[in-house]
């Protein structure tokens, strides 16, 4: 019944199907089901995650081979699930994880420490889904950006039909546990976020992974303001820069990259703390296995709410995601400045934690009137409102700047980000 609903309602249902490893608890998972240390998974080191402590299929074995291809297809058959996210494919491509430095060269993919068995069993996968199930789509979820992910198995790829960009989220939770604001590095940020140019239209991105939606790890936002929003538990100044990062990080990822965007239910509005079900270590409580939907009463998660649904009207009525790649055409390190093009939107994002810019020269491509249709700093979202009503339309000046014949001279509150419109086209 729930299916035929949201099929009805134009959804797709995806499920999150984890054949990269299982669990290594004898009471729930397939470890020593026959009482051997062997029987689905390898023995010795390789046999457990290097970090998760968790069992390492034998993808090698036939056995191996019809358990996982007979569960594929029973999701299929028994749910009529319209697609698979593989999860964390980096910890069964390699055998070291994928904990490892990945700068892009091809000896880093053609190596020793590629599981070719993991590989063959990909490419099977994804021949057998779209053999029995031609319209059944499967997204793989890697932070290596593995080569030939997308491409078909005819031409020596994986197969599958989108892959979801993990080394986007890891980036971001990497500068906010361990970089300093004023250290963040933009040309770092856009690199990451754009990915290489030619799976651009295969690439989805999401801000914030199942980390810190369900895996142990912290949100974002309990990072940036705690788990615990009262007044009393954080100063005005924490408050503040906690909002304002949570909304840039999330307006740059979903209009800067791919074709397509995904959250993980709670991101949107900083819900503070992870799904966690009940388990030995939490003794058995379900106080976590929830979302909070009253913190959507508190200010705070109301604000995040409503720009987060702002952020998604900016796409439903000028289509952003389907539009071309951006033109960016303009990355600071030192003002911390980013800004690009796509469509007749412009984006401006300064993330330096103080510096603001009453007058910064950003080039565009069309001689006109530009208005802003969202600002992160807006009282509405939980910002200053450093922006008066007169500076909401900016107008070309006949300068080159960025290698584009136009500029516009736009403030820039520290902290903040801007989306601009092309409103009215002047002649030059």
């Amino acid at each position: 019944m729930v299916y035929v609903l949201l099929c009805w309602l134009g959804l797709l249902v995806f499920l999150e199907i984890v054949h990269s490893y299982a669990a290594a608890d004898e009471m729930v998972g397939l470890s020593l089901f026959d009482g051997t240390n062997d029987c689905y998974f390898h023995t010795g080191k390789r046999g457990h995650h290097k970090f998760w402590g968790t069992r390492m299929f034998k993808y090698g074995d036939l056995d191996v081979l019809h358990f996982l291809l007979s569960n594929l297809n029973w999701w299929v058959e028994e749910y009529h699930v319209d697609g698979f996210h593989f999860h964390s494919l980096s910890s069964m491509l390699y055998t070291h994880n994928g904990f490892s430095s990945f700068t892009g060269g091809m000896d880093e993919y053609c190596n020793q420490y590629v599981d070719k068995e993991a590989l063959l069993y990909l490419i099977l996968a994804n021949e057998v889904l779209h053999a029995l199930h031609p319209n059944v789509i499967t997204i793989a979820e890697d932070a290596t950006l593995y080569p030939g992910l997308c491409d078909p198995t005819s031409q020596g790829g994986l197969g599958f039909d989108y892959f979801a960009n993990l080394s986007a989220s890891e980036m971001w939770l990497a500068l906010l546990e361990n970089t300093p604001d004023h250290e963040w590095c933009m040309s770092k940020i856009v690199s990451t976020l754009v990915g290489d140019r030619q799976n651009t239209d295969k690439m989805l991105l999401y801000a914030e992974n199942h980390n810190q939606s369900i895996s142990g790890g912290r949100s974002f936002a309990e990072i940036l303001i705690g788990s615990s929003l009262g007044k009393s538990s954080i100063s005005q100044e924490s408050l503040l820069r906690g909002c304002l990062l949570h909304k840039m990080i999330r307006l740059i990822t979903f209009t800067i990259g791919g074709h397509a965007y995904l959250n993980f239910m709670g991101n949107e509005f900083g819900h503070p703390k992870r799904v966690e079900f009940p388990m030995s270590s939490n003794n058995f409580s379900f106080s976590l296995a929830n979302r909070r939907w009253d913190l959507l009463e508190d200010d705070v998660h109301y604000q995040l709410f409503s720009f987060d649904k702002d952020m998604m009207d900016l796409d439903k009525n000028g289509r952003i995601l389907s539009r071309g790649h951006a033109n960016i055409h303009h990355v600071n390190n030192t003002t911390m400045v980013i800004s690009y093009l796509r469509g007749p939107n412009l984006f401006v994002f300064n993330f330096h934690p103080v510096n603001s810019y009453e007058r910064y020269i950003i080039g565009v491509e069309e001689a006109g009137e530009y208005q802003v249709t969202l600002n992160t700093d807006e009282k509405k979202y939980g910002g200053r409102g450093l922006l008066g009503h007169d500076q909401n339309i900016q107008r070309t000046i006949s300068r080159r700047a960025d290698g584009m014949r136009f500029c516009l001279e736009v403030p820039l509150p520290s902290r903040s980000a801007q989306v601009y419109k092309l409103t009215r086209i002047l002649r030059a």
